[in-house]
C-alpha cells in the first residue's frame, strides 16, 4: 500500500536541476531547492552568485534553459503535456502569476496613482474582485505595514522606506501563495532599513511563506527558518540559520561570512 503526501506537507516551491544562461554565461548550474509551507527561506551569497535570477525565475519573469519549477504543483510558465513542455500564453503565465508576491528592490509603484489605487489596481484588474472587498483589504494592509495615514499621497511625498512598505502591501494585496523579495532594503538610506525589515517579520511571524535574497545577516539569523548560500550558480550550504551563519562547514560560506559580518 503506498503511503500519499497530505497537501500540507509538500512543498510549496520546488526547483529541480535549473539551469539559466545568458549567451555563453552560466548564472544558475542546476540549483535543487524545496520551500515548505510557511516556511522562510533566506537566499544569501555574493553579488552575481546567482540569488536574484533563481528569484526572477520562480515566477517566470527569467526563462529558464533546464530544469523545472512548480508552485503548488504546478509547473511554472510551462504546461505539460505528456513527456513534453510547452510554454504558457502571456495570459497564463499572468494567471499563474497572482500566487507569486515580489517586491524588488526599487519600489516599482505607479507614480500617477496615489496608495490605495497601487494596492488596489492589480486586484481589481487582474482579479475582477469586487471594489468594496478589494478596498477594504487595501486598508487594512496599510494598517499592517503602519501606511494607513499615507492612504491618499502619492509615491513622490514618501521616503523610500515608506515606498517599499507600500510595495510589500500591494504584493500582499493579490493574496499570494509566497512572497519573493529581491534585496528589498539595498536602495534604502541605512536609517530607513529597519522600518521595511519589521513589516517583513511580521509577515514571516503570520506564516507567509517567504524567499528572501538578501544581505541582512541579522534578519537572517533572526528570521530565516533556512539559509542557502549561494555560490557562482550553485547552492554550496544550506540548512538552520544558526548553523550556516553560525557554524559554516563550507571554506565558502565562512569567506563570504568573514567579509560581511
Amino acid at each position: 500500500m503506498s503511503i500519499q503526501t497530505a497537501p500540507d506537507e509538500l512543498p510549496l516551491v520546488r526547483a529541480e536541476g535549473v539551469r539559466k544562461s545568458y549567451g555563453p554565461l552560466e548564472v544558475l548550474k542546476g540549483i535543487d531547492l524545496e520551500v515548505k509551507r510557511g516556511e522562510v527561506v533566506c537566499l544569501i551569497g555574493a553579488s552575481g552568485s546567482g540569488k536574484s535570477t533563481f528569484l526572477r525565475c520562480v515566477n517566470h519573469l527569467e526563462k529558464i534553459d533546464g530544469g523545472l519549477i512548480w508552485v503548488d504543483e504546478r509547473v511554472v510558465g510551462y504546461r505539460l503535456k505528456g513527456e513534453k513542455l510547452h510554454e504558457q500564453s502571456h495570459n497564463e503565465i499572468c494567471a499563474d502569476r497572482t500566487d507569486i508576491g515580489m517586491v524588488f528592490q526599487h519600489f516599482n509603484l505607479f507614480p500617477h496613482m496615489t496608495v490605495l489605487e497601487n494596492l488596489m489596481e492589480a486586484p481589481l484588474k487582474v482579479l475582477k474582485q469586487r471594489k468594496d472587498e478589494v478596498r477594504r483589504r487595501a486598508f487594512d494592509l496599510l494598517e499592517k505595514v503602519g501606511m494607513h495615514e499615507k492612504a491618499h499621497a502619492y509615491p513622490r511625498q514618501l521616503s523610500g522606506g515608506q515606498q517599499q512598505r507600500v510595495a510589500i502591501a500591494r504584493a500582499l494585496c493579490m493574496q499570494p501563495k509566497v512572497m519573493l523579495f529581491d534585496e528589498p532594503t539595498s536602495a534604502l538610506d541605512p536609517e530607513l532599513v529597519g522600518e521595511v525589515l519589521r513589516v517583513m517579520k511580521d509577515l514571516a511571524k503570520s506564516g507567509m511563506t517567504m524567499i528572501v535574497v538578501t544581505h541582512e545577516m541579522g534578519f537572517a539569523r533572526d528570521v530565516a527558518d533556512r539559509v542557502v548560500f549561494m555560490h557562482d550558480g550553485r547552492i554550496i550550504e544550506e540548512g538552520p540559520a544558526e548553523a550556516v551563519i553560525g557554524r559554516p562547514q563550507h571554506e565558502r560560506t565562512r569567506a563570504f561570512l568573514s567579509a560581511v559580518l
